[in-house]
């Protein structure tokens, strides 16, 4: 039996550029308020936008548009001003790529859709009016990280290939930018990043919830991205198991990336704690590490010295401190 072929989908920002270019198309045609409808194409991503409606509107009259209500400047593309509408967020924090004050729009589909423009008008000058809406975009939004980056009022339309991989990490990764990017252009050296909800409310209590990041399982990936912005230091927060996983080796803890060693765990508790314990037992760390007794701080201890030390293995340009929840 052959194994279904995954979809590709296109991005927000390529769904928008369709719709930009039929309603710009409609207007110079008609010269009247022209509003253009998609709906974004499903595909085998993990992707809370399949299916949404996009909408274009573009008229000679500002007055014309349903906007979102948080004040912004328009992208001025020839004579068309092209706002957020309803539903599409406007960028109210530094460290994203569409500049702060400005609708929520990625430069590539802004790109397609300046080109778009110069392809069907000769610029005589007359101001025209656009903007960019997602149906039910501010409630999407609630399942994304937008509000926490300082993208506010609905979604973002995003595009940099213009197809959505199916089942890909690519947008957990630009998530996980574009948090530390926002960080580091608040003024942030410290970077915080948590694997887990536990881990994540505990960082909550001790740090800036502006500089903590949940990175899922993608430990080496993200760091990549500090030493890359630039951060000067690392608190690394998790669980004895997954740190475990990091210390020896583990680029991401994932399950199907690889398992715990527990014949070397073992072989290391008894070289630093003098303690033969029995892996047999249990097959996971917090099993064993209540074998341990009043030695159990100790092999925390050992785990988080450890851990900092392959971290430092990899990124040694950034200072690194872990700390295991207990």
């Amino acid at each position: 039996m052959s194994e279904k072929k995954l979809r590709k989908g296109y991005t927000t920002g390529v769904h928008a550029s369709f719709a930009f270019s039929s309603a710009l198309s409609s207007f110079l045609l008609t010269k009247s308020c022209v509003k253009s409808v998609t709906n974004k194409m499903d595909n085998d991503d993990l992707d809370i936008t399949k299916g949404c409606e996009i909408i274009v509107t573009i008229s000679d009259k500002k007055e014309d548009l349903e906007l979102n209500k948080i004040e912004h400047k328009p992208y001025v593309i020839g004579s068309l001003e092209l706002y957020a509408g309803l539903g599409v967020g406007v960028v109210t924090k530094d460290g994203l790529r569409p500049p702060k004050g400005f609708p929520a729009i990625n430069p590539t589909p802004l790109k397609a859709m300046a080109d778009i423009y110069a392809k069907l008008c000769r610029d005589e000058g007359n101001p025209t009016y656009g903007c960019i809406s997602v149906t039910d975009g501010e409630e999407l939004a609630k399942q994304t990280a937008n509000a926490k980056v300082g993208v506010l009022g609905g979604i973002s339309i995003l595009g940099t290939t213009g197809f959505v991989k199916p089942i890909s990490t690519d947008a957990y990764m630009d998530s996980i930018r574009a948090e530390l990017g926002v960080a580091k252009a608040n003024g942030y050296n410290q970077a915080v990043l948590t694997l887990g909800n536990s881990s994540f409310s505990y960082a909550k209590e001790h740090y800036d919830e502006i500089q903590i990041v949940e990175i899922g399982n993608f430990v080496y990936d993200a760091l990549k991205i500090v030493e890359d912005l630039g951060f000067k230091s690392v608190i690394f927060v998790c669980g004895i198991g997954k740190a475990t996983k990091v210390m020896q080796g583990c680029k991401n803890t994932h399950n199907r990336f690889g398992s715990i060693d527990f014949e070397a765990l073992k072989i290391d508790i008894k070289d630093i704690l003098n303690i033969e314990i029995d892996t047999e037992v249990t097959k996971t760390v917090k099993g064993i590490s209540t074998q341990l007794g009043v030695k159990m701080d100790d092999f925390y201890d050992f785990v988080q010295n450890r851990t900092n030390q392959q971290i430092k293995k990899w990124f040694n340009t950034i200072e690194i401190e872990t700390r295991i929840l207990r």
